[in-house]
């Protein structure tokens, strides 16, 4: 097994779980240049709202998109988006991703900015 399989492995385990509650869950994708957030409806079908460091309103206010202040600048708008679509509450999908350096910026941005999880 390579490190991919593995991060997809605990990715799995992680929305099995999340699944089965059925609740809105907040999933995060990150690569090296960029970082990428959605919500997703507690039946899994469909994303209420997402956000990510590709989008030129965001690309206007940093220099970087691979940095733990895009991440931060990314959990704070997806939760304003959560909050305007009406969303306060979720699980969080961190993707098998330690939950360290820009995931964890981005879920400490989400909560400072009204989502809880």
């Amino acid at each position: 097994m390579n490190n991919v399989n593995n991060r997809l492995r605990r990715a799995r385990k992680t929305r099995a779980k999340i699944a089965e509650l059925k609740v809105t869950r907040l999933s995060v994708h990150r690569t090296n240049t960029h970082i990428y957030a959605q919500i997703i409806a507690g039946t899994g079908d469909k994303v209420i709202v997402s956000a990510s460091t590709v989008e030129a309103e965001v690309r206007k206010n940093i220099k970087n998109g691979g940095n733990v202040e895009a991440a931060t600048a990314i959990g704070k708008l997806i939760a304003e988006k959560a909050i305007k679509a009406g969303v306060t509450t979720v699980a969080f999908d961190r993707s098998g991703y330690k939950y360290h350096g820009r995931i964890k910026a981005l879920a400490d941005a989400a909560r400072e900015n009204g989502l809880s999880f």
